[in-house]
């Protein structure tokens, strides 16, 4: 039986992985658009590894090239520095965006056309405006457009989604969630130069912690109410360290209404500590996400509260986000409607990122029509 060698790398060690032609009959080939993003990496490790040929890199910053390079040991024609030509010479299947925010319409406007399916890292986009022609080039494309969010990922707001939205009845109708989600900062946690470049410039990112930070919330409570829309959305931003960021905010709150419930998203660069937990409370009880595996549960009728591991087995999520892209891909799965990763889900994202926007400039109330 032939072999299929597949590299993967993992803390900068080279290694190589054997899968049989049987397990990889026709490999579903991946590109990636951008290098600049702190994510980037991933695709190179090996607990990221999958049943797909990586083909092609987009990067035009050469000295960014050369670093990749010698981190992970790839070889050089891997890279291009021309987008549409890596396409058109590749073919992929799937296309990886890991560059700033602004340019995920023009990698789509590159992808659609030619039928590649498209996975940005999150938020889909900067403003409402590109999300919605993102949105129109998929649909008349028939293209796949996800975005990806690490907490997408975790067995914690899996279980939490199953609990919070599907009608426990212990747990009851949903009422409020408080997310709060964010690091020091992203100077102080030592992000490449290439990142924090455009990560702190609200033209190529869309703002500061609001946008990187609050998109968390604001997916989580899309899917957990299924995608209903919300009344209004209030938002306070504040920058405490105008010395490392003096475009945009480091803190923000944003209040978002619905007819049933409210959710509280507190994203911020100022945590003392990294943080991606959230609290999510019903008519008789609540679920705590401490963490990506840690969960604690009290309901009215126990009276006390219970902590517990949750895993990937129980929750049935994909801790691998290109073994759900491929997936998705190959047609062996669809994304859920409002589920984390679809676009009907992103879009209402960028509006209420939007709407947090408008309501922090003016100090008012956005509403919903």
């Amino acid at each position: 039986m032939k072999t299929v060698i597949l590299f993967v790398f993992f803390n900068c060690f080279f290694s190589t992985v054997a899968f049989s032609e049987a397990s990889l009959e026709k490999p579903i080939k991946i590109a990636m658009a951008g290098l600049s993003h702190g994510h980037s990496g991933w695709i190179f490790q090996n607990h990221f590894q999958g049943d797909f040929n990586l083909v092609g890199v987009f990067e035009t910053d050469t000295a960014l090239i050369n670093e990749f390079i010698d981190r992970y040991k790839l070889q050089k024609d891997l890279f291009y520095t021309d987008l549409t030509k890596m396409l058109d010479d590749q073919k992929p299947d799937g296309l990886l965006a890991f560059g700033p925010i602004s340019e995920h319409l023009s990698v789509v406007q590159a992808a659609a056309p030619r039928g590649i399916h498209v996975m940005v890292e999150k938020p889909l986009a900067i403003n409402m405006e590109q999300a919605q022609e993102m949105k129109k080039l998929a649909e008349e494309n028939k293209i796949q457009l996800l975005t990806n969010f690490e907490t997408s990922w975790y067995p914690s707001t899996m279980k939490s989604i199953q609990i919070g939205s599907q009608g426990n009845e212990n747990f009851g109708q949903l009422r409020k969630a408080v997310f709060h989600h964010g690091h020091k900062g992203p100077k102080e946690i030592g992000v490449g130069p290439e990142f924090l470049n455009w990560l702190t410039d609200p033209e190529q990112n869309g703002g500061g912690a609001l946008v990187d930070f609050g998109c968390y919330g604001a997916n989580i409570m899309t899917t957990l109410t299924h995608g209903v829309e919300p009344i209004s959305v209030t938002a306070v931003t504040q920058t405490h360290k105008p010395e490392i960021y003096p475009l945009v905010e480091d803190e923000a709150t944003i209040i978002v209404t619905y007819p049933n419930a409210q959710a509280i998203i507190q994203g911020s660069w100022n945590w003392p500590f990294d943080r991606k937990d959230m609290e999510i409370y019903g008519e008789r009880g609540y679920v705590i996400a401490a963490d990506k595996n840690t969960m604690k549960f009290r309901y009215a009728d126990s009276g006390k509260e219970k902590t517990v591991l949750v895993s990937q087995e129980e929750t049935g999520v994909y801790v691998n986000p290109f073994a759900y892209f491929v997936e998705v891909i190959s047609g062996k799965i669809q994304p859920e409607p409002f589920g984390l990763y679809s676009l009907e889900n992103n879009m209402m994202v960028v509006r209420i990122l939007d709407a947090a926007k408008k309501s922090a400039a003016t100090g008012k109330t956005v509403y919903f029509e």
